[in-house]
């Protein structure tokens, strides 16, 4: 019983914890005290010099547990050998939470994502509702953009101001929410956001980049909007679509 309540612990530990590389990424999250890191992941093969000094040098000052690894280990971590150049680092984020957490608030305005596969997307949807009046997004693990580098570069510092929802599967989480209104953004709406009258609780889901919400998710919404287009224009790049709902709300 106490090694499952264990396992299960750190199960829930891991699942919060969000894995970052390259060493410029690596360099600006250390200098960055606001952040809580885990740990510090390095090649075994890292000449400690240049950036990899300054790194090492920062964890060290901010008493950062430092792991080092062959390549192929260090590849396994970052999920990305071409790019991690030699350097990871796992951070817990308060803001990173699961989406199980929604059931205890009282009021919300989320996005919901459904399959966003373009990071430098993902990132500006994370920096336009950081700014605007949303209170989350909900991002699944699967058929999803992951927080990366190129994320976090888009999202241009505001990764860790707005709580992100993680996932496995969103048709899940949105059947939960029985409560809410639940709306799927389509261009072929016939209701439009400007006539929305709102719950507490109210969810938008913007849709893969080019096919849109998903025909299973939007079986589970309560109805479609769209947003007005003139001279003929179909549709605008799913981050703008956020900034328009971010600010609208």
């Amino acid at each position: 019983m106490k090694d499952s309540q264990e396992y299960k612990a750190k199960k829930a530990f891991f699942e919060k914890v969000i894995t970052l590389y390259g060493r410029n990424v690596v360099l600006e999250v250390l200098q960055d005290e606001s952040i809580t890191i885990h740990k510090l992941h390095m090649a075994n093969s890292n000449k400690t010099d240049g950036s990899i000094k300054k790194i090492l040098l920062l964890a060290q000052k901010r008493g950062i547990e430092i792991t080092k690894h062959d390549k192929a280990a260090l590849s396994r971590i970052s999920k990305n050998a071409k790019q991690d150049q030699g350097v990871a680092v796992d951070i817990i984020s308060k803001t990173y939470q699961d989406a199980k957490e929604i059931a205890n608030l009282k009021e919300y305005r989320l996005i919901a994502l459904d399959g966003i596969h373009n990071p430098q997307n993902l990132g500006m949807i994370i920096r336009s509702c950081a700014a605007g009046n949303v209170d989350g997004i909900i991002l699944p693990k699967k058929n999803s953009a992951k927080i990366s580098p190129l994320v976090v570069k888009a999202s241009a510092g505001t990764l860790f101001k707005i709580p992100i929802y993680f996932c496995e599967r969103l048709e899940d989480v949105l059947r939960e929410q029985s409560d809410a209104d639940i709306y799927a953004l389509s261009s072929h709406a016939k209701e439009t956001i400007y006539t929305v009258k709102e719950k507490k609780k109210s969810i938008y889901v913007l849709g893969n980049e080019s096919e849109g919400v998903s025909p299973e998710v939007e079986k589970i919404c309560n109805t479609t909007l769209s947003i007005p287009m003139n001279r003929g224009v179909e549709s605008l790049n799913v981050a703008i679509t956020a900034a328009l709902i971010a600010f609208m709300l």
